[in-house]
């Protein structure tokens, strides 16, 4: 009987142990399984490569056509403020446009060479008046000046004396800035250096 209580104790010993050792499986594999499904959330919760260059497109495509429209805005502004600018322009000159004409029409009728000659003065003050309110100045040019090819243009050049070598000697058309830009040239004859 002895054997046999130690037979069944020692059955029982091995089936505890089976039992723990079943128990310790159990454990690792569904530890094992907590691990695969705590991954595979992380995963699905990190977004793809694929999501992540969709993504970087989109705001590509979104920021280009931002660009584009900012662009035709600024160009479309651009000429309109060119096109507005014309305009005033052109509003101050119909005036003196209406003024040649008056002092066309009266030429016919008049014979006093006196009254027109003021009269072309006082158009030509008002033409001058309306370009220096837009910014237009004419260059102080005059006769021994030295010659500077960043303003004025030299059309020819004629023997001069010495004092007058590399200088102009006559201003055949006025040069005009408009700001710092230079509009016209002055045209000038320039003396030759013998």
């Amino acid at each position: 009987m002895k054997e046999t209580k130690e037979k069944v104790t020692k059955e029982q010993e091995v089936a505890e142990e089976q039992e723990a050792q079943n128990n310790k499986d159990e454990e690792v594999k569904n530890q094992e399984a907590k691990e695969e499904a705590s991954e595979e959330t992380e995963e699905s919760q990190e977004p793809t490569l694929e999501e992540q260059v969709g993504e970087a497109k989109d705001k590509y495509l979104r920021l280009y056509s931002e660009f584009e429209n900012f662009r035709r805005r600024t160009s479309k502004e651009k000429l309109d403020l060119i096109s507005t600018a014309n305009k005033d322009l052109m509003s101050d000159l119909i005036p003196v446009l209406d003024d040649f004409e008056r002092a066309m029409n009266a030429s016919e009728e008049s014979e006093d060479i006196k009254a027109l000659r003021e009269g072309m003065t006082l158009i030509q003050n008002k033409l001058n008046k309306s370009l220096q309110n837009r910014g237009l100045k004419k260059m102080e040019v005059k006769k021994g000046d030295d010659f500077n090819d960043e303003i004025h243009e030299a059309i020819t050049q004629i023997p001069a004396d010495k004092d007058l070598e590399g200088k102009i000697v006559d201003v055949v058309e006025a040069g005009y800035t408009l700001g710092e830009s230079v509009v016209r040239f002055a045209k000038v004859v320039v003396g030759a250096k013998q």
